[in-house]
């Protein structure tokens, strides 16, 4: 009985199958994150989406490990300490203070903290606690977020110049 149903299942299979097919495809809508590895919600519009690649995200996920608490005004837990340092930190996804520094500066900034490089001492540093790459993927995702838009520098009048 058992070889009988076995023998059987495969020709159902095939036949409803087949009935399926003479179903239109559905269209496929594309969504606004398609291709993306992860999406952040603009800090400044809450409707959009900043579609993050693979070291984006990777750096997404840093941030709210270690940074949200002094780079956000607000974390996933609650409200952050940003508003009782003193200076008060720059918001990562600030464009206008951020946007002007290199990324050579920012890495040492993360890795050295901030006294090494003449800035607040409240800024710790993580070259012990980040790898150089993971620190590389937080300042690509403070580029991603950064409002105003960040844009690579070029050379004035090459092919290169991306204003």
């Amino acid at each position: 009985m058992k070889s009988k149903l076995f023998l059987a299942l495969p020709i159902l299979l095939a036949v409803f199958s087949l009935c399926a097919c003479k179903k239109a495809a559905q269209i496929v809508q594309p969504v606004q994150a398609f291709g993306a590895y992860d999406t952040e919600p603009d800090w400044n519009d809450g409707t959009k989406l900043v579609n993050l690649g693979y070291q984006e995200s990777q750096g997404k996920r840093i941030f709210y490990q270690y940074c949200v608490w002094c780079h956000a005004d607000a974390s996933p837990a609650g409200p952050s300490n940003r508003s009782n340092l003193t200076p008060v930190p720059p918001l990562l996804n600030d464009g206008d203070k951020l946007n002007g520094e290199s990324d050579e500066f920012m890495q040492n900034i993360i890795t050295l903290g901030g006294s090494a490089l003449g800035k607040s001492a409240m800024m710790p540093p993580y070259g012990k606690t980040l790898s150089s790459n993971e620190i590389k993927e937080v300042i690509s995702f403070t580029r991603a977020i950064a409002q105003p838009p960040y844009q690579k520098p070029g050379r004035q009048g090459s092919q290169y110049t991306t204003k």
